[in-house]
This record gives structure tokens, sequence and C-alpha cells, in this order.
């Protein structure tokens, strides 16, 4: 690849832009393109800064960063990295689902690969194009159900490519090594298909023999062409993303994060909230607003995770219950996937949700309804009303989608409840006291648990490995952030939570003997000594 003259400026790799010194500048043939002075890079972030704050809104700050990773991956992360807690919602949630939404009215520049299943045959060959030959994470999605947006057809990129964002700016893993991918099946979504913008597929999606077919493919591509690699699945259908994970999750190094990540994210508010509650998580009883992939996905690692502190595990099954749209999920319905009925329970049907926490006592509830404000006042009083500080946990995105707000579950339950939420919330206060809202963002686990694979090389990726990431993210949360409310760690420490997450991550990993390199003395270290830092590169025709 060419690195000299204006192509320098052009590759986002190697571009520093008015960071280029005057002998660079000679040496690359890009003396007049350029304004005279030299900055640093903390000159640069300073400016980006003041452009930002020069903009009306959200979506437009996510515009302008998108822009910016695309012209300068150095100052992007370096943006990122020197303010996280600012700058996560703006390349993530909430601001990525609007950017879905958006997607195909303000495309600028293309990011990752697009593979259409009328590619069918072609995969590995279309997939070879990418430039970088050592890729370590793909995140992967089909579009069809985009956090609680539903089918976003092609506008579902926008979720890999923010994720791994993330990947680099919360947990160090070097962009170089990561592979944003959309599948593309086609889209029900009628308003899409009638856009004459729409840049996907213009038909139904693809189900069946066929939709398996192509995923089969792709994976074998990715194992033939990137061997090191590990594939992270990202807002499939239900129907879809299940199988998917029971079909390869055995076999090779692959994991979905609505499902595990979410449920690790969730587990480790969970202990969290112990923290407060002085309560032991055996003697805890969850309800489920919600009955998809998200909602088992946490039931059964909350229930593997009371295993290992000694009850068997279909006693920590019969403590966890689902309720979705035709009520409370017993074994008597005849409408149960295979997925939900380990949590379908002996029990009378239940229609209302409020009763359902009247009938079950529940120590706490979960929303992964994708509806928002289910969690009504009736509910959090009813929760309020059996507990000294119920957990309420709605975590449905984007924020437009949470079942309730954090002033909500506040007020009406006095001041007790524990709450975390998918979408942030600011402070609150409730007579006279500040209360700060913990944000149950799978961003405490997905970075680390890359940074985890990549230091160690790990062949597959348990369950085992959720459960120590949810542990290892609690254990740091301090007790003056608990006092507050808090039962994440501080976004703005971001970095140092995952490095500290992936090291206790990586040590199950060795310990399990799914590494594909020798343990190192210093796990802790040699985590440390592969984060990335954003910095320019002192050759840029060599940025390696």
């Amino acid at each position: 690849m060419d690195t000299t003259g204006i192509a320098a400026l052009r590759n986002p790799r190697t571009n520093k832009g008015s960071a280029f010194s005057g002998a660079e500048r000679r040496a690359l043939g890009i003396e007049g393109f350029l304004p005279t002075v030299e900055d640093s890079l903390e000159v640069q972030i300073g400016r980006v800064h003041v452009q930002l704050d020069a903009l009306a809104g959200d979506f437009q700050k996510y515009q302008f960063l998108s822009d910016l990773q695309i012209r300068n991956e150095t100052l992007f992360y370096a943006v990122l990295m020197s303010d996280p807690a600012a700058f996560m919602p703006l390349v993530y949630t909430p601001t990525v689902g609007e950017a879905c939404q958006q997607f195909n009215r303000f495309f600028r520049a293309t990011r990752g690969m697009y593979l259409p299943i009328t590619a069918r045959g072609r995969v590995k060959e279309i997939l070879s194009h990418w430039p970088e030959k050592d890729i370590r994470f793909i995140v992967v999605t089909d579009g069809e159900r985009i956090l609680g947006l539903g089918d976003q057809g092609i506008g579902g990129m926008g979720i890999p490519i923010g994720k791994l964002a993330l990947y680099t700016a919360c947990a160090g893993v070097p962009p170089q090594f990561t592979l944003p991918v959309m599948l593309d099946v086609g889209t029900n979504n009628q308003e899409l298909l009638d856009d004459p913008l729409y840049l996907g597929l213009r038909q139904n999606r693809v189900r069946g023999d066929e939709y398996d077919a192509f995923i089969d493919e792709y994976v074998r591509a990715v194992q033939e062409l990137f061997p090191k690699c590990c594939i992270q699945w990202e807002d499939f259908a239900n129907f879809h993303a299940v199988p998917i994970l029971e079909r390869y999750g055995g076999k090779i190094c692959t994991y979905n994060d609505d499902i595990q990540g979410t449920a690790a994210v969730a587990l480790a508010g969970i202990f969290g909230a112990l923290r407060i509650s002085k309560q032991q998580l055996t003697d805890q009883r969850f309800l489920f607003l919600g009955g998809g992939a998200a909602a088992t996905g946490i039931a059964e690692l909350i229930s593997e995770a009371m295993a290992l502190e000694g009850i068997p595990i279909a006693d920590g099954r019969a403590r966890n219950w689902l309720f979705d749209v035709n009520g409370l999920l017993v074994s008597s319905r005849g409408d149960l996937a295979d997925f939900q009925k380990p949590f379908a329970h002996d029990h009378p049907p239940v229609a209302s949700f409020v009763e359902a926490i009247r009938a079950l006592r529940p120590t706490g509830i979960i929303g992964v309804s994708t509806v928002p404000k289910l969690f009504n006042q009736p509910v959090i009083a009813a929760m309020a009303g059996i507990n000294a500080s119920p957990i309420i946990f709605p975590y449905s995105n984007p924020t437009s989608r949470s079942e309730c707000t954090a002033e909500e579950a506040y007020k009406w339950s006095d001041g007790r409840a524990i709450f975390a939420s998918g979408s942030p919330f600011g402070p609150v206060e409730i007579d006279g006291k500040k209360i700060v809202p913990g944000q149950g963002n799978n961003v405490y686990i997905f970075p680390a648990m890359g940074m985890a694979v990549l230091a160690t090389q790990a062949s597959r990726v348990p369950q085992e490995l959720f459960i120590a990431a949810a542990k290892a993210v609690a254990a740091q949360v301090s007790d003056a952030d608990l006092a507050s409310g808090l039962i994440y760690p501080p976004q703005s420490h971001i970095l140092e939570a995952s490095l500290e997450t992936a090291t206790k991550i990586a040590e199950v990993i060795f310990e399990r003997g799914l590494a594909g390199i020798p343990r190192p003395d210093d796990i802790g270290a040699h985590v440390r000594s592969l984060a990335y830092k954003p910095a320019y590169p002192a050759n840029p025709a060599n940025p390696a």
C-alpha cells in the first residue's frame, strides 16, 4: 500500500494531519498540502473538542467522529480515550441507534466488509479483499434485531463499527486486528424496501436452509483466512442467535454479546447490588420482563453462578422466571421455544406483570423487553413493598426503549431501589440525597473479553469466562461508589477496569488449558503490554 504523497493523508492509519513534521512532509512529498503549523496530538485533541462543542446534537457529533475515524484513526482513538465516559454514548448507545436508522441517508464512506447472500460460493474470495491479514476480532450482524429498534437491514452495520471502536477505546485492543462485518440477507422492513436511498439488498430476508448455509460458508471463510479470529455475533433475531451460538460455540472461538455479554454485565450488576444489600446470590429470585435470548442468557448465567456457590443448577434455574407478551412463562404453555423451557416452571398462568411480582416475590426485576415504560409505578411500588432494597434493572436500549428511568425507579421506591439501566441516566436527588445511577453497559464485558482472547490466543469462549468477567467488574466498584448508588466502575476509568477484568479472564483461560500461548509469569503485565496507545508512528511511511 502506497503511504507517500497524497496517499499518506488518505490512509487513516498513517495520516497525522496537521501533526506531520516538516521533515516528514518533505520526505513524504506532501509539502503544501497542509497548513504551516506543526501541531502536537494534544493540540489536535483540543481542536476536536472545540469542533464537537460547536455541533448541535449527538447525532451530528456521531457523524463528525465517524468521519474522523475514517480520516485519522490515531486522533479518533486519542479523542475517545481522552474522556471515555463522554464519548462512549456518542459512538455507541444511545446515539448509534439513530445512526443505524439514518444509515442510508447519511452514508459517507465505507468501513468494514459487506457480504450479501447473493455472493454465496464467493464469500471467502470477497472477505480476502480486506487489506489486513491478521484479524483477531470480527463483530458481525445481519441487522435484524438492532438494539430495541428491530430490523434495520444494512443500517445495522453501525453496531459492529461502534462495538469494535469500543474494543480499542475501552480495552486497548489494537484496531488493526478488528473487522466489522455485515451479512446482508435482505430486510423485512417495508419502509426500508420502499426507500430509494436504501443501500442493502431489496428483498425479504432469506430464511431456512439457505440462510444456514450462508452462515456456515461465512464461518468457514473466517476460519480459513483468519485462523486466530474470534467471531462476536451481534443483534441477530432470537431464532437465529441461539442456534448459531449452539452450533459454533463449542467448536470455534466465538460468542454472542447479546446473550453472553448482556448476561455477564447483568450478573456483574447483581454482584454489585449484593455488596449494597449484604445478601447472598443464592438467596435471590429474579423476574425478567422479556422472554428472548437476552433474558434466557442472563437467567442461565445467574443459574450457573449460583451453582458455583453450592446449589444444584436446577435450583438456580428455579429462581429465575420469565414474563413475555403472553404472560408468565409456565410449563403448561404451548408456545415455548426450546431455549425458554428451562425457565418455564410449574405455576398457574399469570397475565399481569404486577401480579407475577406479588405471586413470586422476586428480589430483582430485569427488563429486556425493548418496550418502554413497562416498569411503571405499580410495578416499582410492588417491588419496594416486598424488598428493603429492590433490584431494578431496565436494560433495554436505546434510552427511548428503557422500561423506566432512574428518576422513576428511585422516586417510586422512596429512594431504596438498587438501579442500573442499559442506557445512561443522570444523577437523581431524592430527599436531599444525590444518587448516581449505574449503566449496565456491555462495554464492561466485551472489550475486556476481546483483550483477554488477544492476550491468550484462546481457542474457545466458554460460559465460565463470563462469570469471571462479572466478578472482576463487581470487585472494582469502590465502597464510595457503592454509597452513591453506583454498582459498576466509573466509565471514566473504563480502560483500567477493562484491563483488570481482562487479566482475570485470562487467568481462567490459562487455568482451563484454553490458551494458545504459554502462560506468562505476570499475566497482568502481559495483558497491559499489548494495549494500544494512540500515538503517531515515528515513520508514517512504515506505520508498523
